[in-house]
């Protein structure tokens, strides 16, 4: 039985997307994703101007004459969301949690893939991989999906996202779209597992951040910042002009070396602040995806 209020929280939600979705979300995400590869169709004879490239050499043998093969752009496509749960997920200033937002924008993520007709599917980690839901396309299954996403809680420590994706290159056989949803918060020592998943699927990263946490006020004096992952505390000075500025750069430095990562290692990077409307930041991704198509 879901709780009342996580059942509100997720009914709203889902209006409020499907109707983003329905509005403009959908062409632009199908714009985006779209040539998603071939599958094979079928053999015909060989034709003056044909591809030679295309011949079916097997069929060529038996049949005394040149076949080729002809493919055709498949129509489904599966989508894996791999989600960030570890306990930094929970935190967030002035009232908004990563993992809301994380929530929301997987929501239409998902939706968009599902009216164009893909399947999507789950993975959930902190420490570990700790849950996983096979790809399908059905309405229930995506409400499931977003339920999951607000009510799973974490059974592990920490942040293994080199796990995370080879778990994701393990289950998916053939190629597909990987969209990787994390706070980055801990994370190191991933690169080559987002190298290889990247080398055979197109993977999207998306980063959830806060940017409250990189400005202190001076009044707030002498600060205890508690690591949601490990527990420990650590202090800034924000009367320091000096101390906030440092803690301003070093939080900038980490987001920069995400995206920077992401690109070496061949996926695309989507930023998301915990500020602003994550329609809005995926809109404006989908539109520089298009453009450089």
């Amino acid at each position: 039985m879901i709780p009342a209020d996580l059942y509100r929280k997720i009914r709203r939600l889902d209006v409020r997307t499907r109707g983003r979705v329905t509005e403009f979300f959908g062409g632009q995400y199908h714009s985006a994703f779209k040539g998603r590869g071939m599958a094979f169709s079928e053999v015909r004879a060989y034709t003056p101007g044909d591809d030679v490239r295309t011949i079916d050499w097997n069929v060529t043998a038996r049949m005394g004459e040149p076949f080729v093969k002809l493919f055709e752009e498949e129509r489904e496509q599966t989508v894996l969301l791999v989600v960030d749960v570890s306990a930094s997920a929970d935190s967030g200033l002035h009232g908004r949690r990563r993992r809301d937002v994380a929530a929301e924008a997987c929501a239409l993520v998902a939706f968009s893939a599902q009216r164009n007709g893909d399947r999507v599917g789950l993975v959930l980690f902190a420490g570990k991989v700790e849950q996983f839901t096979a790809p399908a396309n059905t309405r229930t299954h995506g409400l499931r999906l977003i339920r999951d996403l607000y009510a799973h809680a974490p059974e592990t420590q920490g942040t293994d996202l080199p796990s995370a994706l080879a778990f994701a290159r393990k289950v998916l056989r053939r190629k597909a779209l990987v969209v990787v949803v994390s706070d980055f918060a801990g994370v190191s020592g991933y690169d080559e597992a987002l190298r290889l998943l990247a080398s055979k699927h197109d993977v999207v990263t998306v980063h959830i951040h806060d940017p409250h946490e990189a400005v202190w006020p001076a009044t707030a004096g002498l600060v205890a910042l508690r690591d949601a992952e490990t527990g420990r505390d650590v202090w800034l000075d924000a009367s320091d002009s000096e101390s906030r500025r440092a803690f301003a750069r070093e939080v900038a430095v980490r987001r920069q070396a995400v995206q920077q990562t992401v690109a070496r290692c061949g996926g695309d990077y989507v930023a998301i602040a915990t500020t602003e409307d994550p329609a809005d930041a995926l809109a404006a991704f989908f539109r520089r995806r298009n453009h450089r198509r």
